[in-house]
């Protein structure tokens, strides 16, 4: 009897049972799109942020620590391989428990080298026509951009004439003018450099490399993923080409090199290589004043072959709390529970552990200023999430409260009948909800299918990829959808237990 009554009341008031399904719909749409988007934003953050550069550094741990604050070179040093890292031991990394949240990392080996001069030729595959014009030049990441002026030939002619000029000029300010500027030019006068003029940096790294694994699998590895914000004026570098390099934009301009030029250089240690500028870049760094080459070239170069001295790793991470602190600073210091849960959760300082378990003599520092600002992001991130979620439930159960409780003042004239004839007010509250929250239920239903296009609509929009919604977003919708009914049907329940059989059938 119960039922049918249901049946019947759902029949009867069909406008105002889809008003409440359309409500119920809208907001829980709204509510699961945000959800979908909580849930994943953690890994679109992460990879977002990832696009600044590597959040790990992994140095030798017998390596200066002066050295690295500042960026010192040590390849002219006799120090011990110790001081070194294998090069042939790099495909570790992506051998630790968190491989897959390594989404990319790169070598470096920076050495001081002589630069000898411009050679007559310059050659065509690198971008460069008879005409002396260049192509447009592209960022890192694939963008495409118009060449800068004053960069074809009659300019690098001008910059040469001017460069000799200058020669002239400070041939006559003596030695310590020649000083002043090896020191502007960042050169650490260690045994080995070349000071004056001709001193530049030399830096080797993997470009785009491929590596085969132990398992078969193939990974990607390099430095330009990493530095997707650097912009690049030509064809750019690869570990293909034995002798391309990418010049930095401030030393580019101070040389008189463009993209395509051919130039020399001597080290002390391997004596004179020819390089191409394949490319020339703008990092808005120190890096502007270096020149990058395959890793092979600036090993010969330094004299240390298969070695590296630092790598950059960049990696999917979780927000650190208090445990992955406490492990960071001492993991033995955790109880065994504590130290799997650790170990199993992608924190920067596990990643770190795990790079330092697979190479032995390393030592993984976080990069500070992209690692510390994931977790505040993210949390700001997930708090705006959780506020609008709650706007909106908010707001739905308003518009239900308002849609129920109008119902029930047209039913009272029925509720009142049904009270004279026995009916208790539980279960006349017991039809009331019972015949919203079925109607609830059908509006939820569409509303969340519309929600999980709208997650869609917003990843797309936001971060360029669709959203991966959660199957827990599931009961957390039906929660929802009792939620936004039973608050908004607690006003027309006070309402309906306030009703008198007698003052309403009299038609009071």
């Amino acid at each position: 009897m119960f039922l049918k009554m249901v049946f019947k009341a759902l029949t009867r008031r069909k406008g105002k049972h889809l008003m409440i399904a359309f409500t119920v719909a809208l907001g829980v749409s709204l509510a699961t799109a945000m959800l979908g988007v909580m849930f994943d934003v953690g890994d679109k953050v992460n990879q977002e942020l990832k696009s600044y550069g590597a959040n790990l550094n992994v140095v030798p741990r017998g390596s200066s620590l002066v050295g690295e604050k500042y960026g010192f070179a040590e390849g002219e040093s006799d120090a011990a391989s110790s001081n070194y890292i294998k090069e042939d031991e790099l495909y570790k990394i992506k051998m630790i428990f968190w491989a897959y949240n390594i989404v990319g990392f790169a070598p470096y080996l920076k050495t001081e080298v002589e630069f000898l001069g411009k050679t007559a030729g310059v050659a065509e595959s690198a971008g460069a026509s008879p005409s002396g014009e260049f192509p447009e030049f592209s960022a890192a990441d694939g963008r495409i951009l118009r060449p800068r002026s004053g960069l074809g030939r009659e300019g690098s002619e001008d910059a040469e004439r001017a460069e000799r000029a200058g020669h002239g000029e400070r041939a006559g300010h003596g030695d310590r003018a020649g000083r002043a500027e090896s020191a502007a030019s960042g050169l650490s006068g260690e045994p080995g450099a070349f000071p004056g003029e001709g001193g530049v940096v030399l830096t080797g790294t993997w470009f785009n490399k491929t590596l085969k694994l132990p398992t078969g699998e193939e990974v990607e590895a390099g430095m330009l993923p990493l530095k997707s914000w650097w912009l690049i004026e030509g064809e750019g570098a690869s570990d293909l080409d034995a002798h391309g390099a990418l010049v930095g934009r401030d030393l580019a301009e101070r040389l008189g090199i463009r993209p395509g030029d051919s130039f020399k250089i001597r080290s002390a240690k391997g004596g004179e290589f020819t390089l191409q500028a394949r490319g020339v870049f703008s990092a808005g760094a120190d890096e502007d004043d270096q020149i990058f080459c395959p890793l092979a070239l600036a090993q010969k170069a330094a004299g240390l072959p298969g070695l590296v001295e630092r790598v950059e790793v960049s990696a999917l991470t979780t927000p650190e709390n208090e445990l992955s602190r406490r492990a960071a600073k001492n993991p033995d210091s955790l109880s065994q529970l504590e130290k799997d849960t650790w170990y199993c959760t992608a924190y920067i300082s596990s990643i770190a552990y795990q790079i330092e378990e697979v190479l032995p003599g390393v030592r993984v520092k976080a990069v500070t200023r992209v690692s510390e600002s994931e977790g505040p992001i993210l949390v700001k991130t997930q708090l705006v999430i959780i506020l609008l979620t709650a706007l909106t439930l908010f707001s739905s159960a308003l518009a239900v409260s308002n849609l129920v409780t109008a119902g029930v003042m047209e039913r009272s004239a029925e509720i009142g009948l049904l009270k004279a004839l026995g009916a208790t007010d539980l279960a006349v509250s017991a039809l009331v909800l019972t015949e919203t929250l079925t109607v609830s239920l059908f509006g939820g239903f569409f509303g969340y299918l519309a929600g999980l296009g709208f997650a869609r609509f917003i990843g797309l929009s936001v971060f360029g990829e669709t959203v991966e919604v959660r199957l827990m977003v599931i009961p957390l919708s039906l929660v929802m959808v009792v939620l936004v009914v039973l608050l908004g049907s607690l006003p027309a329940l006070r309402a309906l237990l306030r009703l008198k059989p007698a003052e309403v059938l009299r038609g009071r």
